[in-house]
């Protein structure tokens, strides 16, 4: 759904990745400026204190920025490449993973939603993976992409709703992952 937003915001990110590019770091340094903030906010989330889901949140949604940065960058940089490609998709799971699991240590809510959460997300990113290497566009398909679940995760997380969020973003990736179920099945009909 957000994913959807990127046309109406294309000269903004363009900007955007303009700006980060001039620092000379390459796109793979925004990558990992993601993965460590997203590793930051599993170990804020881990750690069960009053105020993880505050840090967490926050140290999630500033990881979910640096992923919106590598990409503007390796763009204005004339550096886009599939071995970026990859890297960056390897560890926006990764990331993701340790997230949840970050959630689920730290006991911020129960086992049972966060493990549904966490299996849902990672079928709706192979679910597209899995698509796309049969011929099926699924980029802006489903109301629970990535950058909507971590961002429903963080926000509803730091507003005191942890059990809440985890339980949405189940949701919003079950709905996702049919959708896209939905899609591929009738784009390989035939």
């Amino acid at each position: 759904m957000l994913d959807n937003l990127r046309g109406a915001l294309a000269p903004a990110l363009a900007r955007l990745g303009a700006a980060f590019a001039s620092t000379g770091l390459p796109p793979s340094a925004w990558t990992g400026a993601g993965l460590a903030l997203a590793a930051g906010a599993a170990a804020a989330y881990a750690t069960g204190h009053p105020h993880a889901a505050l840090a967490g949140g926050a140290l999630l949604l500033a990881s979910g920025f640096f992923d919106v940065v590598d990409g503007q960058v390796a763009r204005a940089a004339g550096k886009s490449s599939k071995r970026g490609a990859f890297l960056d998709s390897m560890s926006d799971k990764a990331g993701e993973a340790a997230v949840f699991a970050g959630v689920l240590a730290g006991g911020l809510a129960a086992p049972l939603p966060v493990l549904a959460a966490a299996m849902l997300s990672l079928l709706v990113s192979y679910s597209r993976a899995r698509a796309e290497s049969l011929g099926v566009e699924l980029r802006g398909i489903g109301v629970g992409e990535r950058a909507e679940r971590l961002l429903v995760l963080a926000a509803a997380g730091m507003a005191g709703f942890m059990d809440w969020a985890v339980w949405a973003v189940a949701a919003l990736a079950a709905a996702t992952l049919a959708h896209r179920a939905a899609v591929t099945a009738r784009a390989l009909r035939g």
